[in-house]
């Protein structure tokens, strides 16, 4: 048995002996257990780990998806997963064997989300439930694939909340003008809203932009980087796909906006941060600012919404607005903005109406 008890302190440590995959015997050492029954469970499962066996416990396997997985994704990617599984997914699975999960837990699951009431009495919301469920399903179905797991108990259960809210909130061009208004006399929030609201850019490609993007001759707008807040740390990371690398041709408007904001910004270097704030300054802008103008709170991310909206007005194709917004997909763009379209759909029998014969 490969648990013994440290006598100086009365705790419990296990050395445990295993062959790695490169069929090299090895050893591992795991200290401070406080009783020699959960000594002896840490080593079992770090056993059925090793065989691959699949009569280990759900959060043995979650350590074996963490360990596979956590490398492949970005950190903030990563961080958001790990929240989810850690406090959404363990706690009502982590006992149980992954082989004997079925359809009835997954269900139970599902109706535990479904009835979550904060303290102001609101639920999960419809898309929230959605990433819960596409969580749990993604760590099933990396055991199907490579673990022999025989099939997926969350397929058969069915899936839980929508890809899409119900409604899409954005601001009007007019509520915007309003909204703009106020932040006038705060030149930083200003310039902060304006490229937001006329670029469709994402918070992080906003706050990672510096200078040397601006290029006020060509009036662009170049999209190479993003802005992440980490563990107390300021984070440069590539933008979130590789259609986020983008050039974005600006209004001369917003050129104007940014230079005046530009020039008084003492000792601005070209690769400096140009708005050198975290996401939460923005929050708080935007609560100030929807406070002050009376128009209807929106997330800071619903502005790039409502410069989707505004380009679907002005009648851009798809296409166009896909590669302004850095979608990887144009079908990203339709299923995320087609419920504007059918308004266009009236103006292009009018339009038909006038060349018919």
């Amino acid at each position: 048995m490969p648990v013994f008890k440290n006598e100086d302190n009365g705790t419990w440590y296990v050395m445990a002996r295993y062959v790695n995959w490169k069929g090299e015997r090895k050893q591992k050492c795991k200290r401070g257990f406080a009783t020699k029954k959960e000594a002896q469970e840490w080593e079992r499962m770090f056993q059925l780990q090793n065989s691959s066996d699949l009569d280990m416990s759900f959060e043995a396997f979650t350590e074996l998806y963490i360990r596979d997985v956590k490398n492949c994704l970005k950190e903030n990617t990563w961080l958001t997963k790990e929240h989810i599984i850690r406090t959404k997914i363990l706690p009502f699975f982590s006992k149980l064997k992954i082989s004997e999960i079925t359809t009835k837990e997954i269900i139970t699951w599902q109706n535990e989300m479904l009835a979550y009431r904060d303290e102001k009495k609101k639920p999960y919301s419809q898309t929230y439930l959605k990433t819960l469920h596409n969580q749990l399903t993604a760590i099933f179905n990396y055991a199907v694939k490579y673990y022999g797991l025989k099939e997926n108990p969350c397929h058969k259960a069915g899936s839980m909340g929508k890809k899409h809210a119900d409604e899409m909130l954005f601001w009007t061009r007019q509520e915007f003008q309003t909204f703009i208004e106020v932040m006038k006399d705060r030149p930083a929030s200003y310039a902060v809203f304006m490229t937001l609201y006329f670029t469709g850019i994402r918070e992080g490609e906003l706050l990672a932009l510096t200078p040397s993007d601006i290029d006020f001759e060509k009036k662009t707008l170049t999209v190479n980087k993003s802005y992440q807040r980490l563990s107390k740390e300021d984070i440069i990371t590539t933008p979130k796909t590789s259609k986020s690398n983008r050039t974005i041709p600006i209004p001369d408007g917003l050129c104007t906006c940014l230079q005046e904001y530009m020039s008084h910004c003492y000792g601005l270097q070209k690769d400096d941060r140009l708005f050198p704030y975290t996401k939460s300054f923005l929050y708080h802008e935007m609560e100030y600012g929807c406070k002050a103008s009376g128009v209807k709170r929106i997330r800071v991310h619903d502005i790039r919404h409502s410069h989707a909206s505004l380009l679907v007005e002005m009648g851009f194709s798809p296409l166009l607005i896909a590669e302004r917004l850095g979608h990887e997909k144009v079908q990203t763009t339709m299923d995320t903005y087609s419920h504007l379209y059918p308004n266009k759909q009236v103006e292009v029998a009018r339009q038909l109406d006038g060349i018919m014969p």
